[in-house]
């Protein structure tokens, strides 16, 4: 199974370094990743991991976003950075991309639904309930319904269902997906956000969406967040103290498993360009 890893569109959020941990003190703008991930599949198609924003927030960024977001995370409306265009580029079209599979529901992660029309949609069935809800004012910035054009493709998922993954729930068997892809449950930054976890034949990856934002979270020795960031996770946190359990059950993969499960988020920069091997 092959991998492109695709950052789909980068979001440039007020607050400079303090949100990224690296951009010059100077700058106003820290810088983020939407990192998604393809995957060429063995049986044929191609199933997409999270979709970065879409074509649609590029042409039309209001009403489909909410004016808060943004103002907040700005951004960059850059077409050819879409999944569709980068997919396209690679030589494939959007009929190609048979499933998709989603960490969460936010905005910045499902802005690409749209653009795949013959799709199918792997969710948690929390985070779709939830989203769906748009209980709170935080929710109805958060997630989109403009976006949602797919959903009557969409198939939901129950936490118990499914064997353990090094010591984590995991639902499997996914519809149509091959045995080697599952998501696995990771309550936190939403009621259903999930981690996809693929198996590449030597060992596994997992794509653990925003269940952490900075690669030093996972740092074995004193992990850490830039202040700006932990205050926006704090912000958008549906059960902290979920979240940071399952940061800690990360690390300990990391830490016992390290050779064996490759971990990385949705928004570090530095691990995508690792991953990618180009620049964000």
């Amino acid at each position: 199974m092959k991998v492109h890893h695709l950052n789909c569109i980068s979001t440039c959020p007020a607050g400079g370094r303090l949100m990224d941990g690296r951009s010059s003190w100077l700058a106003t703008r820290g810088r983020l990743c939407c990192h998604c991930a393809l995957l060429e599949l063995d049986s044929g198609g191609l199933a997409l991991l999270d979709t970065g924003l879409g074509l649609q927030d590029v042409a039309h960024p209001r009403p489909r976003l909410s004016a808060f977001f943004l103002a907040l995370v700005k951004p960059e409306w850059k077409a050819a950075m879409t999944a569709r265009r980068q997919i396209e580029a690679l030589g494939f079209s959007a009929s190609d991309v048979r499933h998709i599979i989603l960490t969460h529901l936010d905005f910045d992660h499902a802005g690409g639904l749209d653009d795949f029309p013959q799709a199918t949609v792997h969710m948690m069935r929390a985070e779709a309930d939830v989203a769906q809800r748009q209980g709170t004012w935080m929710d109805r910035q958060r997630f989109r319904p403009q976006q949602w054009s797919s959903r009557d493709r969409w198939l939901v998922y129950d936490e118990a269902a499914g064997e353990s993954w090094y010591g984590f729930k995991r639902a499997r068997p996914l519809v149509g997906l091959p045995a080697e892809i599952a998501m696995i449950p990771l309550r936190g930054h939403t009621v259903g956000h999930a981690g996809i976890a693929v198996n590449r034949g030597a060992s596994w990856m997992l794509l653990a969406g925003d269940a952490y934002f900075h690669a030093d979270e996972m740092a074995l020795d004193r992990p850490s967040c830039p202040i700006g960031l932990r205050m926006y996770q704090h912000m958008l946190d549906h059960d902290r103290a979920a979240r940071r359990d399952n940061q800690h059950r990360l690390r300990e993969l990391i830490r016992t498993k390290g050779g064996e499960v490759d971990v990385f988020s949705g928004h570090d920069t530095e691990e995508f360009q690792r991953l990618a091997g180009r620049p964000a």
